[in-house]
Formats: C-alpha cells, structure tokens, sequence
C-alpha cells in the first residue's frame, strides 16, 4: 500500500468530524477541508523540490538525475543558508495555508513541516560539535565512497559520467572537511584517539590496491576502481555502452581515483599529527566545552522527548532489571535455572571462534533466507506491506569492522536499488541465535520494510518520504524484533531468548549513553558495563562505545522509541478492547512515514476515538 493510505485516513477523519448536518450542509464544509488539504499539500511539494534541488546526494537517493554529478555543500555558510530557508518557509506556510481548516492528518503535515525548521535550527547550533571525521559511523573519509558504492546507481552513461564528476569532486569535499575539522579544534572539540586511528586505517585502505599500486592490498583492486569497473562492464554487458565509450569512461575514472592519493594524504597527515595528543579515557560530551548543553541538546533531537539524562539513566536501570527477570524466567522453560545458565549452555555449544568465509557465505545465505521466510508471515498482521527487493549484505571491506553495528538503507522510489541490510562478518562470530532477530531489527519487519514503505509513499507531501526520527525509527526497529515473536518467526527457544538478549543491549545501552556524556564514564568504564550488563562480546562492545562516544545520544532513542510505541499500542489495545485492529494500527504508525514521538501519541489518540464511535 501506499501513501493513498494517508489521503483516505485523512478524509475519513475529516469526515467523521464534521457536525451532523443535513447533507447539503456539509458539502461545502468537506470541500473547504479537501481544498485547504491540497494547498497544504502543493505548496509543501514545491518547497520539498526547491530543497532537493540544493541536496545532491538526497536526489540521488530519490532516485532524481539532476545533480547526480555534485556532492552537498558541507560549508558553514551552506548549513546556514539551509537553517533561514526552513524557517523562511514556515513563515510562507502559515501566511498561505489555515491550519484550524485542515484536516487531522494533513495537521500532522503542517506541524512536521514545521518542526523540521525548529530541530535544523537546533542541529545547527551544534554544528561545531559534529565535525567531519568525528563520528564512528559517518566520518567523511569512508562515507563519500560509501556513497559512490552503495547508492550512487550506474544505469546508463549519463549516469557513469556523473559517478565520474563525483569521484573528482572528492578532494574538495576532504579538504573542506579538514578545515571545519581544524575549525572544531580551535574551539576544544577534537576527535578521539580511537577516530584518528580508525581514519587511518581507512583511508590507507581505500588507497591502496590497484591502479594506486599493484603491490598493495596483494594486487586486489582498490574499492572504489573496483566498484566503477564492475558498474561500466554491467553496463557494457547490457549492450548499454559501447566499449569504446566504456575504455575511455575507465581511463578517465582511473585518473581521477589516482588524484584522491593526494587527498587522502592529506587526511591521513592531520590524523598522523593529531594522534599523540588525541583524547582518550573520558571523552563524552561532558568533557568538552559547554558539552551538558550540547548533549541535553542531542537528548531532545533522538528522542523527540523532553526527557532528561537522569530520567534516561534511572528508565535504562529499570528495563535492564525487567528484561532479565523475563530471561530467567524463559530460561526456566528451556529446562535450565536462569539466564545464566542458559548463556553458559549456549556458549558451550557455540565457542568464540572467527569468522572465515564459510562462515561468511552461511550468514549470509541463512539471513536471506529468513528474512524471506519473515514476509510470507506479514499478512495477518500488516495492512501495508514490503514491495521491493531485500537483501541482507556484508559491509564494505573500507568500513568493516569486528563487532560493528549492522545497519540499514532504503530502497530507490522506483525499487531499482533495493532496501539493503549490510553486516559486518569479521572478527569473532556471535551465537548463530542472534542472527534471527538482528534480521528482524534491519530488515523485515523493520528498517527495510519501514523504508520500502516510506519511499513509495504517494497522495500527501513528499517530503514525509525522506523525513526520519531516531526514535521512531529505531523504535519500530526494536519493536519489529518483538513483533516477530508474536508472528512466531523465530525457529527455536534459544532464538527468542536473544530476542530478550537484544532488548537487554538496548536498554544498557540508555545507561552507557548517559553514563558516558552526562555522568563523567570513561570509555573502559562504559565497556565494562555494556559486555557484562549488556551482554555484548568484547569487541561488539568497544565498537559500540566508540560509537556512542562521536554520536552522543542517538543510541537513546531506540529504548525510548520502542516504550513509546509499546504504550500506545497498550492503551488503544485497552480503550478499543474487541474494536482493536493490529493492521490498522501498524499502518497507522508506519504507512505514512517517521514522526515525532509527540505527534505518535496524538494520531494514536485521534484514531481511536474514531474506533470509538
């Protein structure tokens, strides 16, 4: 289903609100609605083109060729340029649209459009704090070509072209990306000892490997080489382009992958200079200069709440006491005398060991599997369901790392690149019981199919296409894992417990973050607590902390999320008793795109009085 969800949602709420006139009556009252709701509509379209027209890469992702040979510009001057139209345009929407005129559903529109001036204006404030190599998942270095890889498509030659244009624009973007760096230095913000070395290793590798050196990387291609040859013979094969026009397009990529050496060196010299006096130990948001604002900030930008770090350390105690209680009682089912046990067992059957690639291609090929298995389980309990490709993928080798979070993309608006789950399969494997519901997180029902839903919204604004929140998102990722143990997807007892043992991680994880940015915890300290607590392996749990350390707060929102969307359901389950529709529900949460936990709370209201009537 599609966005024409919204369309009808709105019309029946319209509806249902109108007085009860004689039917004469209310016509003119239902136009007055239905016309203010396609003004809304029109002129939020005309603002989202004009924004994507200054957003490349967003283009790209919808799919949209002009600009496909441009990256964003990451200038301060730009992000405050984009900060004044936001707010310019809100102005333009109330002096144009009455919002007490439209209906329900097209409110949401007009308050999210709203709020998205408000939170860019707040993200913005913080710029100084995200500078372009700081954070664990998206340091420029690795997510420029991380881009060219994974989400610029190369369909035809104009589209190989533009590939082209981008790799030689890349330079520009890391020097750029170097002096907002040095910028964030000069105020006291400098990036983790941890970073730097990562920084390192990954540029190093991405210019390593041929055509930089037959030497190198053992004669393999370097990534990026790799990924252009791969997309032109696709094309070639097709009978797309002529080999003529393919050798020429090659040399001219070769060059311009050759330039970013350079670049890259010049990366890799600030890391090299920065390491000996990089920080380590107590790095979170605390130890930097006006940090409690900043991160109380970020709090309010991944939760969508007014919730506190105090608040959010004292909820993650509490879920983490709740959860085991309920794996201990599991455990008990399973025939064993509590959680304990039951990981002793299965670390008995399962031994640390790494992963090699028959390890490799069998993770694959059972994710897969599973989440195919998943789909055929949806209909009894979504309205709205998946209708492009999912494939589950292995990360990168440039930004693969042992214990790495796995993570999601969406599928192109026309489905052509399909929804992706990429996993890292290096170091040491995890008991082959997680599997199911990591699966369950990124994919299906979560992320993958909340993203498939998304981009093929139609009937309301665009934008709520490409709009995200943390919590919600992440929030119906947790709660997807829950769900497929409703659904009965999960093969055995030991899968259902690390269901409950992902939870767990979860909840640790609003202990660490606060911990770590509003209590004063080393990184060693953190650690500690998420592989003991946490129940994460070593590595998983220094690759975590790291991660929250450059990305303060945004692992709060998935706990929060979740809560949130549990105590919803709970209270229309309550209010509506037999009247309770799980489809619609779903649908009402996730066919028609991410949304403020606030602005949840009050559709959620709105529904059910309707259900009531």
């Amino acid at each position: 289903m599609t966005r024409n969800f919204t369309a009808h949602l709105a019309a029946a709420i319209a509806a249902l609100a109108l007085p009860m006139l004689p039917a004469a009556a209310q016509v003119p009252a239902a136009a007055v609605v239905q016309s203010e709701d396609a003004k809304l509509t029109a002129f939020l379209d005309a603002e989202f083109a004009e924004w994507v027209k200054g957003q490349p890469q967003l283009a790209t992702r919808l799919g949209i060729k002009a600009g496909g040979d441009q990256w964003n510009d990451g200038s301060d001057a730009a992000a405050e340029a984009q900060v004044q139209w936001r707010q310019a345009s809100v102005a333009r929407m109330k002096a144009l649209v009455d919002r007490a005129k439209l209906s329900a559903e097209a409110q949401v529109n007009y308050d999210i459009w709203a709020l998205e001036a408000e939170r860019a204006a707040l993200s913005h404030a913080n710029r100084i704090y995200r500078p372009p190599f700081y954070s664990r998942l998206y340091s420029l270095h690795s997510q420029l070509p991380d881009f060219l890889i994974n989400t610029h498509t190369v369909a035809d030659a104009t589209d190989l072209k533009n590939y082209i244009a981008r790799l030689k624009g890349i330079p520009a973007q890391l020097d750029l990306g170097l002096e907002r760096t040095r910028a964030s230095e000069t105020a006291g913000i400098r990036v983790p000892k941890f970073q730097v070395e990562s920084i390192i290793a990954g540029a190093t590798q991405l210019t390593s490997g041929v055509p930089f050196g037959a030497g190198d990387a053992g004669g393999k291609d370097a990534p990026l080489w790799a990924d252009v040859k791969a997309k032109t013979e696709k094309l070639v094969a097709a009978g797309t382009l002529r080999r003529a026009e393919a050798d020429a397009l090659l040399a001219e990529a070769r060059a311009a992958i050759l330039a970013l050496k350079p670049a890259y060196g010049r990366v890799i010299d600030w890391a090299v200079a920065s390491l000996p006096t990089a920080p380590s130990g107590r790095v979170g948001a605390g130890s930097l200069p006006g940090g409690a604002a900043y991160y109380a900030n970020e709090l309010k930008l991944n939760t969508t709440t007014d919730l506190t770090a105090e608040q959010i350390h004292a909820i993650g105690l509490k879920e983490v006491a709740r959860i085991e209680a309920e794996q201990d009682a599991l455990a008990k089912k399973a025939g064993v005398a509590d959680r304990k046990a039951f990981y002793a067992m299965r670390a008995q059957m399962f031994p640390d060991r790494p992963f090699d690639d028959a390890a490799r291609d069998a993770y694959l090929k059972e994710a897969n599997r599973f989440v195919g298995h998943v789909r055929t389980l949806l209909g009894p309990w979504f309205g709205t369901l998946p209708a492009y490709g999912i494939e589950v993928v292995r990360e990168p080798s440039f930004s693969e790392v042992p214990g790495g979070a796995a993570h999601a993309s969406q599928p192109s608006p026309d489905g052509k690149r399909p929804a992706r789950t990429y996993v890292h399969l290096v170091g040491t494997m995890k008991d082959p019981a997680a599997l199911y519901t990591l699966m369950c997180h990124e994919a299906v029902p979560g992320h993958n199919m909340q993203g498939d839903i998304q981009v093929r919204q139609k009937g309301g604004p665009k934008f709520r296409a490409v709009t995200g929140y943390v919590a919600f998102g992440e929030g119906w990722g947790l709660y997807a894992e829950r769900m497929c143990a409703e659904m009965n997807a999960f093969p055995d007892v030991a899968a259902d417990f690390m269901r409950l043992d992902a939870e767990l991680f979860r909840a640790a994880r609003l202990v660490v973050d606060t911990g770590l940015h509003a209590k004063g915890w080393s990184e060693e300290e953190a650690v500690k607590y998420l592989n003991e607590t946490g129940r994460a392996p070593p590595e998983m749990a220094r690759s975590e902390v790291r991660r929250y350390i450059t990305l303060p707060g945004q692992a709060t929102g998935y706990k929060i999320g979740m809560l949130k969307i549990m105590e919803e359901r709970a209270k229309a389950e309550k209010a509506l008793g037999a009247k309770f529709d799980i489809k619609g529900f779903h649908d009402l949460l996730i066919a028609s795109g991410s949304q403020p936990l606030s602005i949840l709370e009050r559709r959620v209201d709105d529904w059910i009085a309707k259900r009531k009537d």
